[in-house]
């Protein structure tokens, strides 16, 4: 947009004063014909610009949609491959497409006029030019030498109305892709840091939920919910799909804010402190390990950019990663390809946990760590949780039971609620819903 001003708008509009005022020296009316010109012109190309904004933004918005379609295939495509839906997408993208050339062609349509009204109206000026000076120069009030002038310099200021336009054409559109980031930046974020907010370092790792309630829109989730997890305590969470263990983990997070009641950490309200720090001064292994296009060594650094070249390979040989990746072609230089997926499974979650033991956090969320792994990945991988678990406050989710028998602590959850709570050896001893749950899985998966 500064170009469009210096090179464009600024050059036109000086040549237009210079210019008309030279030629009104020596007559007044074709400087008259040259600032009407002008003045057409520039209007002409405002009016068309302005209307056709809104086929540029529908043609934006379209064109978005094919981009966002094939990212969406290309993500896909061992899923297209193993079903058979070639076809099916090609017909999809078709449609697409189609929608998109329509909105394109309506859009340079507008081109059509552009130009040739402009052709007109620069035609109509130079006639005019050619005529009321031509006239002047045969009655004798103007010699040759000015008649020369004023042709010259007429055409001298033709190349900067174009250039202006093109400017105006640069400027709208500019104007149409910045559109949407203009709507990006009226979003604002539901969950704000009080103006009091605090960097507050997490030194114990007590954990409490406090008669906590929440609601999902109209689907309610916690009604005075109350959960007390003391300093290196292993917590763990179960219950069926839907029952609030995830829901908790963002609430502690604080992705979401409780409707009422409170979350402290170590006797702070997680509203006392900033965002960043509070999930900073967290850890988490997820379900799924999503990786960066980058190294191994990078992709577990990401956790903490300070840690040194030791720290970093104490981690990965804590994560038993070290031996996976001795069979890497460039060790742990090797790129994991987007979002990890030259690795297996069992190897993005080693990476995962190196990553956690790197961070050295004294709160640690272990979100089904092995429930995509098989039985012999997940037992070699235990050893590296029982590494990463020492000594912190852990709160596990876990859908499959027989990761979490060595845990301190069972809550088990139902519709948002806590149904029973104690040690896996009395749990499955006694009537109820998690011995119900051992029964259906005997060490699989919840049905």
């Amino acid at each position: 947009m500064t170009d469009i001003v210096v090179f464009n708008f600024a050059p036109m509009f000086f040549q237009l004063i210079v210019v008309g005022l030279s030629i009104a020296y020596f007559s007044i009316l074709p400087a008259v014909v040259i600032f009407g010109v002008s003045i057409l012109f520039i209007s002409y190309s405002y009016f068309i610009q302005h209307i056709q904004q809104k086929s540029k933004l529908l043609f934006n918005n379209l064109e978005d949609r094919e981009k966002g379609f094939i990212s969406d295939i290309l993500t896909n495509i061992d899923s297209i491959k193993y079903f058979g839906k070639e076809s099916v997408i090609k017909a999809k993208f078709k449609v697409i497409t189609e929608k998109t050339k329509k909105a394109g062609l309506r859009y340079w349509r507008y081109y059509r006029w552009f130009d040739s009204i402009q052709i007109l109206i620069l035609s109509i000026g130079t006639l005019l030019l050619v005529y009321f000076p031509l006239m002047d120069f045969l009655a004798g009030k103007i010699t040759l030498g000015t008649l020369v002038f004023i042709y010259t310099v007429y055409g001298n200021v033709v190349g900067p109305m174009f250039g202006f336009v093109w400017g105006l054409k640069g400027f709208y559109r500019a104007m149409a892709d910045f559109q949407y980031l203009f709507e990006y930046g009226k979003i604002k974020n539901d969950i704000k840091d009080r103006k009091d907010a605090k960097e507050l370092p997490i030194r114990k790792g007590e954990v409490n939920f406090e008669n906590i309630s929440f609601d999902y829109g109209k689907r309610k989730i916690f009604r005075n919910f109350n959960l007390k997890i003391k300093p290196n305590e292993k917590i763990a969470l179960v219950g069926h799909s839907g029952c609030g263990k995830t829901t908790l983990i963002k609430l502690l997070y604080r992705f979401y804010d409780v409707k009422a009641g409170a979350i402290y950490i170590d006797g702070y309200d997680i509203e006392e402190f900033k965002q960043e720090f509070l999930r900073g001064g967290l850890s988490i292994v997820p379900q799924e390990c999503i990786l960066f296009d980058d190294n191994v060594y990078n992709n577990i650094l990401f956790s903490n950019p300070q840690a040194s070249h030791k720290e970093v390979f104490d981690a990965i040989k804590l994560s038993q990663l070290d031996k996976v990746i001795k069979s890497f072609p460039k060790k742990e230089d090797t790129i994991v390809g987007e979002r990890g997926i030259k690795l297996s499974g069992g190897e993005k979650q080693r990476v995962s946990i190196a990553r956690a033991i790197l961070a050295n956090k004294r709160i640690l969320v272990l979100d089904e760590a092995t429930s995509s792994l098989d039985s012999e990945t997940e037992h070699e991988i235990q050893s590296a949780l029982a590494n990463l678990l020492k000594g912190r406050t852990s709160i596990i989710i876990a859908h499959r039971l027989s990761t979490i028998m060595n845990a301190d602590r069972v809550v088990v959850m139902r519709q948002g609620e806590i149904v029973q709570m104690g040690r896996h050896n009395q749990l499955i001893n006694q009537p109820g819903e998690y011995k119900r749950l051992w029964n259906l899985q005997k060490g699989g998966y919840i049905k």
